[in-house]
């Protein structure tokens, strides 16, 4: 019973504790939110979208211009697969 009650008030104390210093942290003096704020955000998820479509072009390109290699050193005209 001692033993119970002595986890019961630990868990007390710390859920006490937790809470006092999270709302010390929980203030605006570390989070310095401006204008721009949303306008960072933005570009960096617009990045996030367009690098796949970049990586495609890319991608497409290289294989665009290998296929046209081949087709240049091929000097007896049969079909590349």
């Amino acid at each position: 019973m001692n033993h119970i009650l002595l986890k019961a008030s630990l868990i007390l104390f710390c859920s006490v504790w937790a809470a006092s210093t999270q709302a010390a942290v929980d203030s605006y003096r570390f989070v310095h939110v401006t204008i721009a704020t949303p306008w960072y955000i933005f570009l960096f998820l617009l990045m996030g979208v367009f690098a796949p479509f970049v990586l495609m072009a890319v991608i497409a390109w290289r294989n665009a211009a290998r296929k046209s290699a081949q087709e240049v050193e091929n000097v007896n005209h049969e079909p590349v697969k």
